[in-house]
This record gives C-alpha cells, sequence and structure tokens, in this order.
C-alpha cells in the first residue's frame, strides 16, 4: 500500500473515526484506525465491535492494500506533521508504514490485519431513508435518559420507532423517561423498531453535523443497524431485550397542570441548583399562584427563589434530583413548559408547551421535612 494525501484532510476525518477505536479492549487491532486503499478510493474504518465507523479520505493510491495502524498514535502523529502533504507507505518486511511529510520521517509498527473484523456492506435496496435534521434532533432530545449502567444494557439504547409519517424515540434509566415523536412530511414505505445504544446515535450526531446530505439511509438487520450519510457508513450492534413499556409508566390523570415560562423557571433551576450538592433534592414548593424552588446543603449552604405560578388548591412539595430536572427542561428549548404533577411521592412529567410532543417523566426524591 502506498498513498499520498493532504494533512488536514486526513486529520479531519481521523479525529471523527477513533472517536469509535476501542481503548480497552484484550484485541489490540481493535485500538487501531484500518486503513483501505483501493482503485474506488481510500477509507478509514475503526470500531469497539459494538459500534463502527467507516469515513472517506482523499488521497492518490499509488498502490493498493489495508494496514491497521495505532488510532492514537496516528492521530497525534498527523496533528504534529511539519508539512500540508504527506506519504504514507507500507514496508511488509518491517511490519511497519513509513509516514513522509516535509523533512519528518516516521515508522509506525501495524497491528494485525486478521484480527480486524470485517464492515458490514450496505444494502441499498433495503434501505429506508428518513431527514437526516429530523432523525438527529429527535435523538439528541431523548439521549440524555439513556442509562450508562451496563448492568442493565437494555436501558443503555434508545428504541427507535419508525413507520408512515411517524417518528418516535423513548429512552429511560428507570429514574426518568423521555418521550419524543416526530411528524415526517412523507410516509415510509416501511417501518422498523428497534433498540439502538444511545452512543452510536450521539456519535451520529456528531457525523450529521458536518454533512451536506438531507437524507440519512438506515438498514436494519437480524442484529445490526447501518447509517449512511454523505459517504460516511456507521453500523452498530443492536440490543437484545425487551425494552420497557413505556405507555404504562404514564400516568393518565394528575392532580395538578400548570403552564410556566420554560426559559424563566429553567433559569431558576440553574441558580439553585448550584446549592444542591452531594445528592441533595431539588426542593419544589407548589402553593396558591406561587412555587419557591429551594436546595440545602449542608456545610455549603442554601438558596431559594420564587416565581408565579396558576396552581390552586392544597400547597404541594416536592423533590427532584436537579441534573434530572435541569435536562428535562433544557430538552424543551423555547416556549412555556407543562408541568403536571400527583403528589409528592408520584412521577412528575414535563411537556412542551407547543406541539413539539416531547415529554419527560421524572421520579421524585422523597423529602425529609
Amino acid at each position: 500500500m502506498k498513498i499520498s494525501l493532504e494533512r488536514e484532510a486526513l486529520l479531519r476525518q481521523l479525529q471523527t473515526v477513533s472517536r469509535v477505536a476501542s481503548t480497552r479492549s484484550a484485541i489490540q487491532a481493535l485500538s487501531g484506525v484500518q486503513l483501505a486503499a483501493s482503485e474506488s478510493g481510500c477509507e478509514l474504518r475503526a470500531t469497539d465491535m459494538d459500534v463502527g465507523l467507516r469515513v472517506p479520505v482523499e488521497a492518490q493510491v499509488v498502490r493498493e492494500g489495508v494496514v491497521v495502524l495505532p488510532a492514537r498514535l496516528l492521530l497525534d502523529v498527523v496533528r504534529l506533521l511539519p508539512a500540508p502533504e504527506i506519504s504514507l507507505e507500507l514496508r511488509a518486511q518491517e511490519q511497519d508504514v513509513e509516514l513522509v511529510s516535509g523533512n519528518a520521517t516516521f515508522h509506525i509498527r501495524t497491528l494485525r490485519a486478521e484480527d480486524f473484523p470485517p464492515f458490514p456492506e450496505p444494502e441499498p435496496d433495503s434501505a429506508v431513508e428518513l431527514p437526516v435534521e429530523a432523525f438527529v434532533s429527535t435523538a439528541l432530545k431523548v439521549a440524555s435518559s439513556a442509562s450508562r449502567d451496563e448492568t442493565r444494557p437494555v436501558l443503555t439504547g434508545i428504541l427507535v420507532s419508525a413507520s408512515d409519517r411517524e417518528l418516535r424515540m423513548v429512552a429511560t434509566d428507570s429514574y426518568r423517561l423521555s418521550v419524543k415523536e416526530t411528524t415526517l412530511e412523507n410516509a415510509l414505505p416501511s417501518g422498523f423498531e428497534v433498540n439502538v445504544p444511545a452512543r452510536a446515535l450521539q456519535e451520529l450526531a456528531r457525523v450529521a453535523g458536518h454533512a451536506e446530505e438531507e437524507q440519512l439511509r438506515i438498514s436494519v438487520r437480524q442484529n445490526q443497524i447501518l447509517f449512511e450519510l454523505d459517504g460516511v457508513i456507521l453500523s452498530s450492534r443492536l440490543i437484545d431485550g425487551q425494552f420497557p413499556n413505556y405507555r404504562q409508566l404514564l400516568p393518565e390523570t394528575f392532580e395538578h397542570e400548570l403552564r410556566i415560562a420554560g426559559a424563566e423557571l429553567t433559569e431558576v433551576v440553574r441558580r439553585i441548583s448550584l446549592l444542591a450538592q452531594k445528592n441533595a433534592p431539588l426542593r419544589l414548593a407548589f402553593s396558591p399562584g406561587e412555587l419557591t424552588i429551594s436546595a440545602q446543603t449542608p456545610d455549603i449552604g442554601e438558596a431559594l427563589e420564587s416565581l408565579p405560578v396558576s396552581f390552586q388548591g392544597e400547597s404541594l412539595e416536592i423533590g427532584f434530583n436537579p441534573d434530572f430536572l435541569r435536562a428535562g427542561l433544557e430538552a424543551i428549548e423555547e416556549g412555556d413548559v407543562v408541568v403536571k404533577l400527583i403528589s409528592p411521592l408520584r412521577p412528575g412529567l414535563i411537556e412542551s408547551g407547543d406541539d413539539s410532543r416531547f415529554r419527560y417523566l421524572i421520579m421524585p426524591i422523597r423529602l425529609n421535612v
């Protein structure tokens, strides 16, 4: 293998693909990036066996071939090279790649190419096309609610459902639940419902941030999902297991329903949360016409702030995890929020006040009077 290319082009794509290279696998090749050069072009690939990423890179291919190089080392070297042009050549006998840029020459030992797994190929005939902006924005609304606890893998994913003209995504870590529904302009020829690792969809959002194409191609297989956008192919395993029936978790009726200016409520929660440390709850005390938000952390201090609300009836005080409450409010970017409550020991529901169809269910924290 021998190629020549621009340093900036290689650096940009290395920064993208190296994010999914494994940092803790016993298989050394998974910590690397595969560089594949052929007549059809040059491609960088990386995977940790759960998420895989393939990105094209413009290069002049002098001689075809495939090598696997340490991802982190290669990225650091390319970032500091002195000249705008780079040449890379595999030296099979020495088991390394010679990298030349200006007066700098590096010899980087290759990793075992046979240990690097094959990548799935997209199947254009079975792919479903969705607007990339609608898909990514829906995923980002719910992603923070996915669990990071690997002991319950089914909760580390986002349940993605698409059929006809509706796209719906659901995520929960058992302490909170996010549901976002998006209406599509055009009906889909076929639908699917799969549990995709939240990390894969967050990586897709990063890729989409630099994309020019407006349509995302999605292929669903027995245990994999593939996303195609601007020549980039992101593949991910699907999570096995039964995702919780989120509809059963959403209460049908509430005792109180209040519409509050979203920006104002979010700012108050942000301020008062500064004094809710060491697992201290954020307290929301509702009384006729007023909401008082307070927090107290022993040995640090306390804070409270009030704002007018259309609350009627007996006073109610409920506690929430400040980070969880703030995340739910921040997911509603503008307009009013609708807060629905039953009692201090039952979940509260936050909804967008407009027709954006976002719901955020949050479990309360039992308060010590």
